[in-house]
C-alpha cells in the first residue's frame, strides 16, 4: 500500500456538486464518480469523514420570504437526503459507512456523537455528517470546520466548482489570479468567499489546513492524499 500524506481527512461536498449539470436533485453518474474516488482513498488506508450540503434541494435564498430559522431547518433536512444518497452509493461499492445527523432521526441515521464518529473512522468506516451543526444561522462550511476540529482531521478537502482559490471569480473576471497557497487571514481580508467567515476563522484558530480543488475531477482526491499539490492550499 503506497504511503499517504494524510491519515484522516474531512471531505466537504456541496449539494450542487451532487446535482451535476442538472443543478437540482442527485445525478447518479456524478454521485457514482465521487464515491468511486472516495473508495479509492479509503483503500489507501485513509480515514474519511464527509460533510455534505443541501443546496441541490434547498437553499436559504429560496425561502427569502420565510422565517430564517424555518428555512435553515429545511436546508438541514436536505443535507440528510444527500447523506443517505452518499451512504447508499458507497455501500453499494463495498465501503461501510455511518450516517450521523446533528438533528435526531434515529430511524434513518445515528445522532452525532463525537466518540462514536472517531471509533467508526478507526474501524475504516466512512462517516457522513449531515444536518450541519444542527443550528440555524450556521452553514455547512461551518459544520465542516467544526467536525474537522472535533475528529482531529489533518486536512479539509473542499470540493468546489472551480479548481482553486482565485483573486476574483474566474468565470466573470478573465484576469483573476489563481493562488497556489494563501493564508486564512488573506481570505478574510480580501473577502474571497472560499468559506463563510465563521468557518474560515474556526479553521484558522484550530490550525486546520484546507485544500480547495475542482470537483469536476474527483480523482484529484487520491492525488491530494498521496501528497501531490492540487488546487489551492489554505493555511
Amino acid at each position: 500500500m503506497p504511503e499517504t500524506k494524510y491519515k484522516r481527512i474531512l471531505l466537504k461536498l456541496s449539494g450542487e456538486a451532487l446535482a451535476g449539470e442538472k443543478k437540482t436533485g442527485v445525478d447518479a453518474e456524478v454521485l457514482g464518480k465521487i464515491c468511486d474516488q472516495v473508495k479509492n482513498v479509503v483503500e489507501l488506508g485513509v480515514e474519511v469523514a464527509i460533510v455534505v450540503g443541501g443546496g441541490n434541494f434547498w437553499r436559504g435564498r429560496y425561502g427569502h420570504q420565510m422565517e430564517r430559522t424555518t428555512s435553515d431547518y429545511m436546508g438541514m433536512l436536505a443535507t440528510a437526503m444527500n447523506g443517505l444518497a452518499l451512504q447508499d452509493a458507497l455501500e453499494s461499492r463495498g465501503i461501510m459507512t455511518r450516517l450521523q445527523t446533528a438533528i435526531e432521526m434515529r430511524e434513518v441515521a445515528e445522532p452525532y456523537i463525537r466518540r462514536k464518529a472517531t471509533k467508526h473512522l478507526e474501524k475504516g468506516r466512512v462517516v457522513i455528517f449531515s444536518c450541519g451543526t444542527g443550528n440555524p444561522y450556521f452553514t455547512t462550511d461551518t459544520a465542516a470546520a467544526l467536525r474537522a476540529a472535533e475528529i482531529n482531521a489533518e486536512v479539509i478537502l473542499l470540493a468546489k466548482t472551480i479548481d482553486g482559490v482565485y483573486s476574483a471569480d474566474p468565470k466573470i473576471d478573465k484576469n483573476a489570479i489563481k493562488y497556489d497557497e494563501i493564508t486564512y487571514l488573506d481570505i478574510l481580508n480580501q473577502d474571497l468567499k472560499v468559506m463563510d467567515a465563521t468557518a474560515t476563522s474556526l479553521c484558522m484558530d484550530n490550525h486546520i489546513p484546507l485544500i480547495v480543488f475542482g470537483i469536476d475531477k474527483p480523482e484529484n482526491m487520491v492525488r491530494i492524499v498521496e501528497g501531490e499539490k492540487i488546487g489551492t492550499m489554505v493555511k
